[in-house]
């Protein structure tokens, strides 16, 4: 018999017609062997092949279907309803009784059409029921298969319908194993609050140490952000090990914004240990806020640390407290031409141990630059700063404990030439610059300065040319009057490509007052400094920077970088050295270390990749770490290692193995 198509009925069903459907929109299409609608109890009959289109596209395809007209009751045989692209459930016989859909000797998949050779995944059941308040599948005696093999059986199992984005509920488990810890489980639940609200509750149960308790908590709001992720365990020695991070980002309205941050750990290996370490030297907890305008800007914060080095106090690593650091500056609009001034004020309070250090900075600051004949560009800076510090019981540089007030007037300016060349061309375009800075400083005593305070020293490096003042941070000063100078040649084609080499030296015409042997500077002439890069756009990008001796261009110092390769083929290597002089605050240890990444696609969906860093100057590997991984469009896996040969305090570098396995629906991972 030809089929009816009824496309007119569809404005009398229900909006409910098929619960099972992600989204329960008005059917618009029924079509079917025969179909009779009955005015008096308002019902909808087909006979033969029967198929029902929603608004959405979701379909359901049966035999000999009876729906009411408002679909709180359905019945059909030999029914498959597609709940997504690729996922389907496929029964002998669905009945819907009110909120309840029930499907008997049912199939259920989410990887219709995945593979050639059948689909990755599905469950079979005797029975699925479908909670339409809960919207929760329920499966009965379900067996799992794998491309039509059958690999588990459980009494009982439920998940959500693939039209719930969020549902609380436990997630998948996955395993690892440590030499130190033994097997791991970590069995996550998931707690769903609201679209824009949930959080994550982790148990893990070690083999060889007391169980660990996690939690993951994330809140976004209107104007802020809210993300608290935390650890604790009772270890089998009696000791409450824990951590807890917390950053908070709250608007502000337009021109303001509040951040609150804190990190904290029980100890300073828990971290190492238990696999929440990232390398961070020390843990910063705090606040900050924010106040922006067109040319304006104001930052306050405060910071307390904790420490997680096992060595940390030398001359060059400040140490206590960060209490109050407020941060303002200001730029006007142009005066005349493009010369324009800037205005700043720093306070800042450091204290620890015993000691504390207080300071208000205030810097006014002219600058005028200019392009004149021939394309050289000038600019002429001027600066006057002023400093007060009060100082508690603070070691000095040149020895001793000082308590009580210092300032000091700090006069400079720079005038600097540079001169870009251009050479168009076809394929290449080049430019050649050189350039010149003349910085004059007033000459300070090292007397003046605290131990301990916001500057770390300073190293001689392509970025610290041509800046105001050569140390990091605001404490130390430069002395006297120097010279930076450089040229600068970079090449770049149509095609993205691009090459750049720069060559630079800075000049000391006064004597400083302490040199440090390790920085690359000296009285007159410092090391030689530059930087080389090569990006072809394709498969290609390498970068070096690097210092030479001033008297005999022996390497001193060089950092590189290099990606080869695109997608996920790709070798990365990394490499820094440099040669440590003996002097009191560094050990007569060069540094040597390389890093080496690579990556290997085997096909579509598996791969492997590998990192490491190993200590040349030891010979042997500080951190290494790899694993293989597959990505289907209807599950994923990995097992992933690594191998960590740290040492400090009660923490031992440890081997730990990691296995993960995943289902993904409609591309979803569950």
């Amino acid at each position: 018999m030809k089929k009816i198509i009824a496309s007119l009925i569809a404005v009398m069903l229900c909006k409910n017609a098929f619960a099972l459907a992600v989204n329960i929109n008005e059917p618009r299409t029924i079509t079917a062997d025969k179909i009779e609608y009955d005015l008096k109890s308002d019902t909808i009959k087909t006979s033969g092949d029967t198929e029902i289109i929603n608004k959405s596209g979701q379909r359901m395809t049966l035999t000999d279907s009876y729906i009411t007209q408002q679909g709180t009751n359905m019945s059909g045989d030999d029914i498959k309803i597609w709940l997504g692209s690729h996922v389907y459930i496929e029964s002998d016989n669905i009945v819907r009784d009110g909120d309840l859909t029930i499907a008997r000797r049912a199939l259920f998949t989410a990887c219709d059409d995945c593979d050639k050779i059948g689909n990755a995944w599905s469950i079979w059941t005797y029975k699925i029921i479908h909670d339409l308040e809960d919207r929760m599948l329920r499966f009965y005696s379900p067996v799992l298969y794998t491309y039509e093999i059958p690999v588990m059986w459980l009494p009982y199992f439920e998940m959500p319908d693939p039209g719930i984005k969020y549902k609380t509920g436990f997630l998948m488990p996955d395993f690892g194993s440590t030499n130190k810890m033994g097997t791991q489980i970590n069995v996550p639940f998931y707690v769903n609050f609201s679209d824009t609200h949930d959080m994550t509750l982790t148990f893990s149960y070690l083999t060889k140490e007391n169980p660990l308790f996690q939690v993951q908590h994330r809140l976004n709001a209107d104007h802020s952000e809210y993300r608290t992720s935390a650890s604790f365990t009772r270890n089998k020695a009696g000791e409450n090990r824990w951590h807890v991070f917390n950053d908070d980002v709250i608007e502000l309205g337009e021109n303001a914004r509040a951040t609150i941050f804190l990190e904290r750990a029980s100890d300073e290996t828990y971290l190492q240990k238990y696999g929440f370490y990232n390398d961070q030297p020390y843990l910063d907890s705090g606040a900050k806020l924010e106040v922006f305008g067109q040319s304006s800007y104001v930052v306050a914060d405060a910071h307390v640390f904790q420490e997680l080095r096992k060595y940390s106090r030398t001359h060059a690593t400040p140490d206590g407290n960060i209490l109050p650091n407020i941060r303002a500056t200001h730029q006007t609009a142009p005066l005349f031409e493009e010369t324009y001034a800037t205005f700043s004020a720093d306070v800042l309070g450091i204290s620890g141990d015993g000691t504390s250090t207080q300071r208000m900075i205030g810097d006014a600051r002219i600058t005028s630059p200019w392009t004149l004949w021939g394309g050289n560009r000038l600019t002429a800076s001027l600066s006057a700063r002023y400093d007060l510090y009060h100082f508690n019981n603070t070691e000095m540089v040149n020895g001793g404990m000082f308590s009580g007030f210092k300032n000091r007037f700090l006069p400079s300016g720079y005038l600097e030439w540079g001169l870009p060349m251009f050479r168009p061309a076809k394929k290449w375009t080049q430019i050649i610059e050189p350039r010149i800075r003349l910085t004059m400083m007033r000459k300070m005593d090292t007397e003046e300065f605290a131990l301990d305070n916001d500057s770390a020293g300073t190293i001689l490096t392509d970025a610290t040319l041509f800046s105001d003042n050569r140390f990091a941070g605001l404490d130390l000063w430069e002395n006297g009057t120097y010279a930076d100078y450089g040229v600068r040649w970079v090449a770049f084609s149509r095609d993205n490509k691009s090459i750049e080499v720069f060559l630079g030296q800075s000049y000391d015409f006064t004597d400083r007052p302490a040199i440090d042997l390790n920085s690359g500077f000296h009285n007159g002439l410092s090391d030689y400094v530059g930087r080389i890069s090569y990006n072809n756009n394709k498969w290609l990008n390498f970068s070096t920077r690097f210092r030479l001796n001033q008297d005999n261009m022996e390497l001193r110092h060089v950092e590189s970088s290099a990606r080869i390769g695109k997608s996920g083929n790709f070798l990365n290597i990394g490499h820094i050295w440099s040669q440590n002089m003996n002097v009191d605050l560094t050990q007569n240890v060069d540094i040597n270390e390389a890093i080496i990444g690579a990556g290997v696609k085997l096909s579509d969906r598996w791969s492997v990749r590998w990192n490491s860093v190993y200590n040349i100057e030891a010979e042997l590997f500080q951190r290494h770490s790899g694993g293989v991984f597959y990505n289907h469009p209807c599950y994923y896996l990995s097992l992933q290692y690594r191998h960590d040969n740290a040492i400090k305090a009660d923490y031992v570098g440890n081997t730990t193995f990691q296995f993960k396995f995943g289902m993904a629906i409609d591309g979803q991972q569950y």
